[in-house]
């Protein structure tokens, strides 16, 4: 049986070309969309929301759990940065 890819209490927040906030469900969908950014501004990141002791232990497992847990009302519970280093043409 697949893992579910997605959580009700579980989001990755990427910021658009003009700064504001976009929310996705799966990491994939947010890990695509901030490589785009990154590729056309040099560098981004992602964000990972966690609402619930739930969600953590999706995301991440124990460990997760309590990370979550020290801090339950953080505004973000992991940031990913993503750089994009165009080294240009490869002949």
């Amino acid at each position: 049986m697949a893992r579910a890819k997605t959580h009700k209490d579980v989001e990755f927040a990427v910021d658009d070309a003009e700064g504001r906030e976009r929310i996705f469900r799966t990491f994939d969908e947010a890990a695509g969309f901030a490589v785009g950014m990154a590729a056309s501004q040099g560098e981004t990141h992602i964000d990972v929301l966690i609402w619930s002791k739930a969600g953590a232990r999706f995301y991440g497992g124990d460990e997760a759990v309590d990370w979550y847990e020290e801090d339950p009302e953080a505004s973000v519970f992991e940031r990913l940065e993503i750089t994009v280093n165009n080294v240009g043409r490869i002949a």
